[in-house]
């Protein structure tokens, strides 16, 4: 899927590069930020990388490489799953350790959730977090997601069971 880039205040998304990959790899392969992400291996290598940004390019999914505005840096990745026959997406989205805390996952899921609903016409969209993932609760709270329940020990995760924390939006509740 062909991904436009979208400009917001501070930041510019946009499809991922082959030229992403050693910052992709140094950004996710930290600890702290792949074990809050279910798809993500630990270690992170540069063969990963190539191979997420590969597998994007012939996939049905609207994944964005989230940068800085002003410096093009890479910072982090947001993405819809997109199931078009229900019409409806799953959002989801990391930031590497320095950009924590900046309030950029908001500002760049608030971009990609308008996205799905406006251009690509998505009658839902939700996202789940980790239980023990508070910040990223408060980001799908701040997009007026409403919390729909907990999946209790829903994911192994490096050995561990994990409740997901569900949260969900309409298209007639979005803005």
């Amino acid at each position: 899927m062909l991904v436009p880039t979208i400009a917001t205040e501070r930041l510019r998304l946009r499809a991922y590069e082959l030229a992403d990959v050693p910052e992709l790899a140094r950004l996710i392969g930290v600890r702290e930020v792949a074990e809050n992400l279910l798809r993500v291996p630990y270690p992170y290598t540069e063969q990963d990388a190539r191979n997420f940004i590969l597998s994007r390019r012939e996939s049905g999914e609207a994944r964005f490489a989230i940068t800085l505005a002003k410096e093009q840096k890479l910072i982090g990745g947001i993405g819809l799953r997109i199931h078009p026959q229900h019409p409806r997406a799953e959002l989801g989205y990391w930031l590497g350790r320095p950009y924590w805390g900046c309030g950029y996952a908001t500002e760049a899921s608030r971009a990609v959730v308008n996205y799905g609903f406006e251009t690509l016409g998505l009658h839902r969209i939700y996202a789940s977090a980790f239980r023990d993932n508070v910040a990223s609760a408060k980001v799908l709270q701040r997009l007026g997601m409403q919390h729909e329940g907990r999946l209790r020990e829903h994911v192994l995760k490096w050995g561990r069971f994990i409740d997901l924390e569900v949260y969900g939006i309409l298209r007639s509740q979005w803005k």
